[in-house]
């Protein structure tokens, strides 16, 4: 409805609802968890993190509002009706832009259990929407180079000990954990670096869902493997605050875990691990696939 206004009113008018949208939930989000944290009582607790998880579907559902108001983006998705709020999912998709999340729970808010990302342990401190995520219980990982883990050996496994801690808590609740296998958002520069094999990805980092797997594989019901195109070019966070982006292509596949694959040490088995990498290539060997394909499906469109 106001797709007519200029690019620049757009994107304040988007930030101003974001973060009124963002302060007016948090309030209640934080007293909730304030009483859980007082209150450990398994059976309230678990009341507790579903009304806690209302909250954060609301805030999702008004995005998606604001978001429909300030432009006029086609969505092309397909395989989405196959999903319920019944079971978990482990949920993976291709990385290109911070608007990605966004996306992700533009399509998916209340057809699955709400989605669990791992983060970083430095985005705790982001103002407000940091205590949102620590309140819901998204995992925050505190990754080490290989260079580090060399010096401090001590500190191999710690990666897996959180995955499981955090895990341990979603047991009593479906949940969809994700992960976005490549770690970092899609540039050319870090392809390079990386001499990923991929035409439209970098390698995939199989330790993440692995170690997911290995927590609460007999949990989950099946892998969600998505997979994003923006036939624009990858958009910046303000095009989507401003309304800008003209098109978006989202694909979900449904896919049986190998039941292999569940309740096994990625760390310390080697023929595990190596099957696994396996798998998990061949999986961004498809996606790589489907990403050309729609590259040549939707291309530039006319007039962008």
């Amino acid at each position: 409805m106001l797709h007519c206004l200029p690019a620049a009113l757009r994107g304040l008018i988007g930030a101003s609802l974001l973060a009124l949208n963002t302060l007016f939930w948090c309030w209640p989000l934080f007293f909730l968890a304030l009483l859980k944290l007082l209150l450990p009582i398994p059976a309230l607790q678990r009341r507790l993190r579903d009304l806690m998880h209302v909250i954060a579907e609301s805030w999702i559902a008004t995005n998606k509002c604001w978001m429909d108001l300030l432009s006029q983006t086609r969505w092309h998705i397909k395989g989405i009706e196959r999903f319920d709020k019944q079971h978990s999912y482990l949920v993976t998709s291709n990385h290109q832009s911070w608007v990605d999340i966004l996306v992700l729970q533009y399509q998916l808010n209340r057809r699955m259990p709400l989605l669990k990302f791992f983060l970083k342990q430095e985005l705790i401190w982001v103002p407000v929407i940091g205590l949102c995520w620590w309140a819901l219980e998204f995992p925050f990982m505190k990754r080490f180079s290989k260079e580090y883990l060399i010096r401090h050996p001590e500190k191999r496994g710690e990666d897996l000990a959180t995955t499981r801690k955090a895990c341990a808590r979603y047991k009593s609740n479906p949940v969809s954990v994700f992960n976005f296998l490549e770690g970092t958002r899609f540039s050319p520069a870090k392809q390079a670096a990386q001499g990923s094999a991929f035409q439209y990805l970098l390698k995939p980092k199989a330790g993440g869902i692995a170690f997911v797997l290995d927590a609460m594989g007999e949990q989950l019901h099946s892998l969600v493997n998505v997979t994003i195109h923006y036939p624009q070019g990858n958009p910046g966070f303000w095009q989507l605050l401003s309304g800008e982006i003209s098109d978006v292509v989202v694909s979900f596949h449904e896919l049986p875990i190998p039941p292999e694959f569940i309740g096994r040490n990625y760390d310390q088995d080697q023929a595990y691990r190596l099957s696994f990498q396996q798998w998990v290539n061949q999986l961004w060997r498809d996606k790589d696939a489907e990403l050309a394909q729609l590259h040549q499906q939707y291309g530039p469109q006319p007039g962008d």
